[in-house]
């Protein structure tokens, strides 16, 4: 069941909000957790989506019987039968380029590895900008290091547009907030797998364990935190609704993981850390 801390508007599940284990390390997922890259993002799906004949991904589609929800369910048969996104997906702009591949294809870890790399080429031909999130994202990220924090930031793509990104916004200013960067050409295995987390948490010189934190937007940033035994902190930066983020995480046996807190914008997220750290 959700628990809703009322002063923080945070659903946290599972364990209360006074008991997570005080934050030595920040993971951030990049891509619609800290900056806004949606429009290139999109582009780059309905370049690929096309494609899927050609790379043999349309008979790989999951049998919408076994989707985790009936709205999954109706999303891999559009793009089985007309091979785009529902506009009604594009228009909302909610979901993560990587959670349209798990809906997609589910367990099939080698279709999401085609789809990945087939992305790549298409989103090379749209990314560029880059922007915050948030106002204050920024200061936000200074505030966490002048607590101490070690900081590190990642993306299922690869490194050479997460690079590219990073040096774009706000001037550049954002290149020397992190502690380590990691990209999805950086690891073997690329999330849902814990790989990139634990790259990061390495690189940072720590060992995984729940004063770590991972902050992403996806339910497959939270499988990957869950996987990597880190505390997840799931950014509702789509300001899904409490019932619909009940359903994208059941906590069944098909589907166990949940994230630790919900939070709805970094104004919560720092008072949460602060809050768990001791502070006002």
């Amino acid at each position: 069941m959700a628990l809703f801390i009322p002063d923080m508007v945070t659903i946290c599940y599972d364990i209360q909000m006074n008991s997570l284990r005080p934050p030595k390390v920040i993971i951030f997922d990049w891509h619609a957790t800290l900056v806004d890259t949606r429009d290139a993002m999109y582009h780059a799906v309905d370049d690929l989506l096309p494609q899927f004949d050609g790379l043999e991904l349309i008979d790989r589609l999951i049998d919408p019987t076994l989707s985790k929800t009936v709205e999954d369910a109706k999303l891999v048969e559009y793009v089985r039968d007309y091979r785009r996104l529902h506009p009604k997906v594009k228009a909302e702009r909610k979901i993560s380029r990587t959670d349209i591949f798990e809906v997609l294809f589910g367990s099939d870890e080698e279709a999401k590895d085609i789809a990945h790399i087939a992305f790549n080429h298409c989103y090379r031909n749209h990314f560029g900008e880059a922007h915050p999130i948030e106002t204050g994202v920024r200061d936000m990220l200074i505030e966490l290091s002048n607590l101490h924090i070690k900081i590190g930031v990642l993306s299922n793509r690869d490194r050479e547009f997460l690079q590219h990104e990073l040096e774009f916004i706000d001037n550049g200013s954002w290149v020397n907030l992190f502690g380590t960067v990691v990209g999805g050409d950086d690891i073997q295995k690329r999330k849902p797998a814990p790989d990139p987390i634990e790259k990061a948490i390495e690189n940072l010189g720590e060992n995984p364990g729940l004063h770590c934190w991972y902050v992403g937007d996806s339910t497959t940033d939270t499988i990957s935190a869950k996987i990597a035994g880190v505390t997840n902190i799931f950014y509702n930066g789509a300001q899904w609704e409490p019932d619909w983020i009940s359903r994208i995480f059941p906590g069944t046996e098909e589907h166990p993981y949940q994230p630790d807190c919900v939070v709805n914008d970094f104004i919560e997220f720092l008072s949460l850390v602060k809050q768990c750290r001791g502070l006002r």
